[in-house]
């Protein structure tokens, strides 16, 4: 255990956890791997106290920013997946666009965005790993399904209000 003016850094394990006397930092985890919302991310957790971001990533995609705390694993099937939720801790962030992490991050009860500001939770995330599961269905048996739209510029304002107001 480390004391550093008013941070308590408690070391060992498989995470870190920092307190700010008392109060635990909220970590922001951002599953990188293909994710457009990065930087955004940093830059709102930046404005905030007591957030701190951390960015996840495979050997094939080194994503790094100053400043920012990056874990890096190796290359391989939900690597990334694995080693987030592994972290979370209750009321932290993530930021991700894959289906079976967030489920896997509301069991642990983390608060988990979509890079167009949609909120996974209980409510809407068994619908969804449902329509994902008659999609792999339906490629399987040789049929086409209708990739994502475009990325505008309103799924950006949408992330950063839903992402504003989950760190308030």
């Amino acid at each position: 255990m480390l004391q550093c003016g008013s941070h308590i850094r408690i070391i060992g394990g498989a995470c870190d956890l920092t307190i700010k006397l008392g109060v635990r930092i909220m970590q922001v985890l951002i599953d990188a791997d293909g994710c457009p919302v990065v930087d955004i991310t940093i830059e709102l957790c930046r404005s905030c106290k007591d957030v701190e971001p951390i960015i996840l990533c495979d050997t094939a995609h080194l994503i790094q920013r100053n400043g920012i705390k990056t874990i890096t694993v190796s290359k391989g099937a939900d690597s990334v997946d694995f080693k987030l939720v592994n972290l979370i801790k209750i009321g932290d962030v993530v930021i991700t666009q894959d289906y079976g992490l967030a489920a896997m991050c509301l069991a642990k009860k983390a608060r988990v965005l979509r890079q167009d500001g949609m909120e996974y939770t209980a409510k809407n995330i068994d619908g969804l790993l449902y329509a994902r599961y008659e999609n792999k269905k339906i490629r399987m048996a040789g049929g086409r399904i209708k990739g994502p739209s475009k990325r505008k510029q309103s799924d950006d304002e949408h992330f950063i209000t839903k992402l504003r107001e989950m760190l308030e």
